[in-house]
């Protein structure tokens, strides 16, 4: 399952159109990046043996960890790592249900839950 840049970048602003108004709401100073791959770094960091591994990953500072000093910083960013969840799926609608679930589970990490949460919420 292939799609161009845009077309991918559509899906995913349409996942994101789709989350309940109040997680929008919450969503503050937060970048959604779409790139092909994860780069080297954050394979080593998020500890997966290949690039294809990762769908998502979140960089930043999760909510419940933000302390009053906490502004005037760059967003935090969720990462989707579009060849990645490509080579996964075998079509447009899988493909669209796994970067919904990806995005969730980024998401989760924002407001502060751990794997062990996200899978028990079938996140994973």
């Amino acid at each position: 399952m292939k799609l161009t840049r845009q077309d991918f970048e559509n899906l995913v602003i349409g996942e994101l159109d789709a989350l309940p108004e109040v997680f929008q709401q919450a969503l503050q100073n937060i970048a959604v990046v779409v790139e092909d791959w994860p780069d080297r770094a954050t394979i080593q960091e998020f500890g997966v043996r290949r690039r294809d591994d990762l769908f998502g990953a979140y960089l930043g500072t999760p909510l419940p960890e933000r302390t009053a000093d906490y502004g005037n910083t760059l967003p935090d960013k969720i990462f989707l790592y579009q060849k990645s969840l490509e080579n996964f799926c075998a079509n447009e609608d899988e493909l669209r249900e796994q970067v919904h679930i990806t995005l969730l589970h980024e998401i989760g990490h924002y407001f502060g839950l751990d794997e062990d949460r996200l899978a028990e919420l079938g996140y994973e």
